[in-house]
């Protein structure tokens, strides 16, 4: 069991355009294009949680009011 041959994905096409038809294929495709747009960024989002939550971590030790602390002088 390998990789789809380039037959296969022909005959596919052909089951689903007789299947669903020339005017319900582009909707079909704008839909899996949307869903996998939102499951990237989802995706994305979550893996970028902790670092954003690393950031605010040290921005919390910080000075009060945002500004970074200044380094303390011998």
């Amino acid at each position: 069991m390998g990789m789809l041959s380039p037959w296969h994905l022909i005959l596919i096409a052909l089951v689903a355009l007789v299947l669903f038809g020339p005017n319900k294929l582009p909707e079909l495709g704008r839909g899996f294009g949307k869903m996998f747009r939102e499951f990237k960024d989802a995706t994305t989002g979550a893996l970028s949680g902790p670092r954003d939550a690393d950031k605010d971590a040290v921005q919390s030790l910080d000075e009060p009011d945002g500004r970074a602390a200044e380094p303390r002088k011998p």
